[in-house]
């Protein structure tokens, strides 16, 4: 996975539990793409304050994750469910029983993943 696609997905998930200062800088380097330099210019800390929060925040992000999977567990469903679409574009064209329980497959996958 890209890492900034990864990033984004850890603090939509996990960002709650940074502190607030935490998540504007974060917010600021990975959503707005703004630099370290910018960052601590207007913050009045230094840029190396700013790459080393960033990496903090990202252990943090990442340890939530190691501990709790739920970046896992929302990909997993959501690959499933995109399985589900396709299956259930084909099932609409023809009468198959064995797309129906393909789907019906799945579906349990994703309910015992919840």
């Amino acid at each position: 996975m890209e890492k900034i696609v990864e990033q984004t997905l850890l603090y939509d998930f996990y960002g709650e539990l940074l502190t607030e200062h935490q998540r504007t800088v974060y917010e600021d380097v990975v959503m707005n793409d703004i630099s370290y330099s910018e960052i601590a210019q207007e913050r009045g800390i230094s840029r190396q304050g700013v790459h080393d929060l960033i990496k903090r925040c990202n252990k943090i992000l990442a340890d939530y994750e190691e501990k709790l999977h739920l970046v896992e567990k929302f990909i997993f469903i959501r690959q499933r469910v995109e399985e589900i679409q396709g299956l259930t574009k084909k099932a609409g064209s023809m009468d198959d029983l064995s797309l129906v329980r393909q789907i019906e497959k799945i579906s349990n996958e994703i309910l015992e993943e919840l």
